[in-house]
């Protein structure tokens, strides 16, 4: 079936569609009805049925006789560590966990907070939640203490399960003290607590309130799963407020598994049995959509990696994991790309590696530049697919579909919707934007299944945050446009667009410029205070490994590039040369952040940031 066939049959009839798509899903009791919508700001999917999510990722493909086939592989450069475990190994795993947290009390809807480095246990601890019928609360391992109590207090878990440790290159941050200390901060106390030791930095436990995790796996009794609503949450994902408050996210079970199921198919193009790779954390909604769940609900393999683009131990990391592994389908964020050509510009590493078995290079989470995409195609000759979703969405809003034909890809767009989502570009009065002409861009409601519709026991703060704005549609706060051909193109977030002397400017299409220069391997474009113009935008520039072109020319030469392909309009007078940008762990540019830091501005260091430290350089490269 082709693109168009497969929208269209969807915009004919979206409870039709839907109700096809929740048939590949094990329901213990069926739906009362696909869509209620009680009110323009409420809907609800498949209510009155009832599943069990951990049920359909590992129990069903056991029962179905594929039990022995690789459910997970974990790969850690930063340990040496690699095991693959089946889905029967992982299911024996994830019951015990499982047990262990029936055995403390927790019960179907009790919160469970997970506070886990990238291995095995905390997949099964994931699943473990879902088995049962409690809300996960993944939370990432290492965030700043402040950070986690907050929410401890918001979700209020009965239990935290968390590891000794996180391994970096070349350090080890404990975890454990900086539970002890969240907790200690929080109003609401935590009595029981599970600690998985890593042998490389144990954690001193605390007598009656910390457990040894792997000791409790090898005591406690497997539990079946439990049946849960449809509308019952699966897990509760924070994401940034502007007011500094994080948003929980909820994802609600039945209209999760239907949708991610869905789109492992119809999205990426995955059949049972072939191996998927998102190069994320779990901390993220990437890894809960697609390294736990999507792949697990489609009977596919997925691979858990603790490592990074670059450094664990080269610019070839990310290629061997595909050329091991035998990976189909992998998916990263533009800025880890953006480092591996930084240190290896020529791509050198990737001829290395047997990459026969790799189909399909996707992106999300920054935008991608024409210039990086174009790089990767060059090198890896495999279509490169950037796509757009959110943390609100769950799965992707728009893309180019490898399970419906694909079609001609567009460097710098991010493809066309996917079924279910009708997207439209508004302007401040909530009229659509003519073709090609930057806006809002907004979704129609209802959302699709999985897309959020609630924030945890704050739903007017949702409205508030997402519905208001443009009263029947969702706001993405991304800001973007919609060419003739239906192709969409998100250039920035809508508080990143900038007022220059009247004029809007896209701070991403001055980027895409700047990331065509041969020596720059990544850049950002943030908008700084000017007494005359009211922001001016201002460009820093992280220069490739190797680059024997000066600093000066470099500068020159892209204050140039950006006159004359934008125009004299953009007043893009001035770019400084950094060593790095700061990005949260994700991967995303803190572009508020710099502008703060260049306008003596007071900000908050974000608990999501990669390094610290490098806010310090920025500030010193500023000053200089």
């Amino acid at each position: 079936m082709s693109y168009d066939e497969e929208y269209n049959k969807w915009k004919n009839n979206p409870n039709s569609f839907w109700e096809k798509k929740a048939t590949n899903i094990h329901w213990i009791k069926k739906w009362d009805k696909v869509l209620e919508s009680t009110e323009t700001h409420s809907w609800n999917w498949f209510p009155g049925g009832q599943l069990n999510t951990c049920y359909n990722c590992l129990d069903i493909h056991i029962e179905n006789g594929n039990g022995n086939k690789k459910a997970l592989i974990y790969d850690s450069p930063i340990t040496g560590l690699k095991k693959s475990y089946t889905y029967n190994e992982l299911l024996h795993k994830t019951t015990k966990i499982a047990g262990a947290l029936k055995q403390h009390g927790v019960n179907k809807g009790d919160r469970v907070l997970i506070y886990m480095p990238m291995i095995p246990e905390a997949v099964a601890s994931m699943l473990a939640c879902a088995r049962m019928g409690a809300i996960h609360v993944v939370v990432f391992g290492g965030f700043a203490p402040n950070e986690l109590a907050t929410r401890i207090n918001d979700s209020k878990p009965k239990v935290i399960i968390a590891g000794s440790c996180g391994i970096e290159p070349g350090k080890i941050i404990e975890y454990k003290p900086m539970l002890d200390k969240a907790i200690e901060l929080a109003k609401f106390k935590v009595n029981i607590c599970f600690i998985y030791q890593r042998s490389i930095c144990e954690a001193k436990l605390i007598y009656g309130r910390d457990f040894n995790l792997q000791n409790l796996i090898d005591s406690s009794n497997s539990i079946e799963p439990v049946a849960v609503k449809s509308t019952d949450p699966l897990y509760i994902l924070y994401t940034s407020g502007t007011t500094g408050d994080p948003k929980g996210m909820v994802r609600e079970n039945g209209g999760h598994a239907v949708a991610l199921k869905a789109s492992m198919e119809m999205v990426y193009g995955m059949k049972p049995g072939e191996v998927f790779w998102a190069a994320s954390d779990i901390g993220w909604v990437v890894g809960h959509s697609y390294i736990v769940y999507g792949p697990l609900l489609n009977g596919c393999t997925s691979v858990l990696y603790e490592g990074k683009p670059t450094g664990t131990p080269d610019a070839g990391s990310f290629w061997r994991v595909i050329s091991e592994h035998n990976v189909s389908v992998m998916f990263t964020a533009p800025t880890g790309l953006r480092a591996i050509k930084r240190d290896d510009p020529n791509g050198e590493e990737i001829k290395k590696y047997n990459l026969e078995k790799f189909r399909m290079q996707f992106l999300a989470g920054e935008r991608a530049d024409p210039t990086t995409i174009e790089w990767t195609e060059k090198h890896l000759n495999v279509p490169v697919i950037d796509h757009w979703w959110q943390t609100e969405t769950g799965w992707a809003i728009a893309g180019n579909f490898a399970g419906l034909g694909l079609f001609k890809v567009k460097p710098g767009s991010t493809g066309k919707p996917s079924p279910g989502f009708e997207v439209v570009c508004l302007d401040n009065n909530n009229k659509e934007k003519p073709n090609g002409e930057i806006g809002s861009l907004a979704i129609k409601l209802p959302l699709p299944p999985s897309c959020s519709s609630t924030l945890w026991q704050d739903k007017e703060r949702y409205k508030t945050s997402y519905l208001n704005e443009f009263p029947g549609y969702y706001s993405s706060a991304d800001a973007g446009y919609i060419d003739q051909d239906g192709y969409i193109s998100v250039m920035a977030r809508t508080d990143d667009i900038i007022n220059c002397a009247g004029h809007r400017l896209s701070t991403g299409a001055m980027e895409e410029v700047l990331s065509k220069h041969n020596d720059i391997a990544e850049c950002a474009v943030v908008g700084v205070d000017d007494e005359l113009k009211g922001q001016i935008p201002i460009g820093f520039i992280v220069v490739n490994s190797g680059t024997v072109t000066s600093n000066e020319i470099i500068i020159k030469e892209t204050i140039h590039m950006v006159r004359n392909e934008i125009g004299p309009v953009a007043s893009f007078r001035k770019a400084i040369i950094v060593k790095r940008l700061p990005k949260t762990r994700s991967g995303k540019i803190l572009r508020n952040t710099i502008a703060s830091i260049f306008d003596n501005k007071p900000f908050k260091i974000p608990g999501t940031i990669d390094d610290p430290n490098i806010l310090v350089e920025i500030k010193d490269s500023i000053n200089k």
